[in-house]
């Protein structure tokens, strides 16, 4: 394992709401100056609480200077091996954070994601340390800049190291924006030509995959503020348009337009008593955000039980 910085025998106790130790950013409206500042205040404060986790936490974020290098040696600890070293994965990540700064605005988008919309995430540490979805993301990123500079094996060779630990396989050559949630992420599949866009949600086992063996473009784009619920599988190169909602379990075949709601197996879009137009979500709100699974149940059926 990469080791800590130095030897940490004593956290200093903060008054009870109160986060000394760190200055505040200067300006709040620097997202990432906040972010950290929060993270340290709460591993202070975690550390205090909770003395058997006081060294991890020291080692982990406390004896680091910035987010990016906090999370690349919790990376690099969670995905090393005696074959990959956590000192090179460090390393690595700690270069492509440097050398593609928009990397780490991603990082703060999704972990503010998870705040905002995941009511379990008790803090944006908790995300930072435990949440395997938000960790493959983040991972995943690096092996996306590494097969884009045609570092493909070491691209791969993460990739499965990825699925290994985390359980979530994106191929490194798929298009991911930011702001994004992999709720729970247990079984996700993201394909080698899948596009998904800023703000979107992903729950566990869903599959963004192909139809067959063609060779090309074959996954799905999947657009802004879109919400895919558990177990849904998207196949094919098909579009779901922004703000659209896939239903829990659906098989999606078809494009989806935007700001629809997709549920069932095969897919249907869900209509007003079953006839007519497709019914539309609300045009100033993204599912992908709001995390609204059920709202068109209503609007589809009459019987709920």
């Amino acid at each position: 394992m990469v080791s800590g910085q130095s030897n940490h025998n004593h956290v200093h106790n903060p008054p009870a709401e109160v986060f000394p130790t760190f200055p505040p950013p200067e300006s709040q409206s620097d997202d990432e100056s906040r972010v950290w500042y929060q993270i340290k205040a709460e591993a202070l404060r975690d550390a205090d609480s909770e003395p058997a986790l006081a060294s991890y936490l020291y080692a982990t974020v406390l004896s680091h200077s910035s987010l990016p290098r906090s999370l690349s040696f919790h990376l690099a600890n969670k995905l090393g091996s005696s074959t990959l070293s956590s000192t090179l994965l460090y390393d690595l990540f700690v270069s492509s954070f440097t050398m593609h700064p928009t990397l780490i605005s991603a990082v703060v988008a999704d972990l503010l994601a998870v705040e905002k919309r995941d009511p379990a995430c008790v803090s944006i540490l908790h995300c930072l340390l435990n949440y395997k979805g938000f960790l493959a993301i983040q991972a995943y990123r690096i092996s996306h800049v590494l097969w884009l500079r045609n570092r493909r094996p070491l691209a791969l060779a993460l990739q499965s190291c990825i699925a290994d630990v985390f359980a979530v396989d994106i191929h490194p050559a798929a298009r991911i924006g930011k702001g994004i949630l992999l709720d729970h992420a247990t079984g996700v599949v993201i394909g080698e030509t899948a596009v998904i866009g800023n703000r979107v949600s992903i729950l566990h086992h869903v599959t963004l995959g192909g139809t067959g063996k063609d060779e090309g473009d074959r996954h799905p784009k999947i657009g802004d503020g879109v919400l895919i619920g558990a177990g849904a599988t998207v196949l094919g190169n098909i579009i779901i348009g922004e703000g659209a909602k896939i239903g829990a379990g659906s098989l999606v075949l078809k494009d989806v337009p935007a700001r629809t709601t997709a549920v069932g197996n095969p897919a249907r879009l869900v209509r007003r008593d079953n006839e007519g137009e497709p019914v539309r979500n609300e045009s100033d709100v993204f599912p992908g955000e709001t995390m609204d699974h059920t709202s068109f149940i209503e609007q589809w059926s009459s019987y709920v039980i």
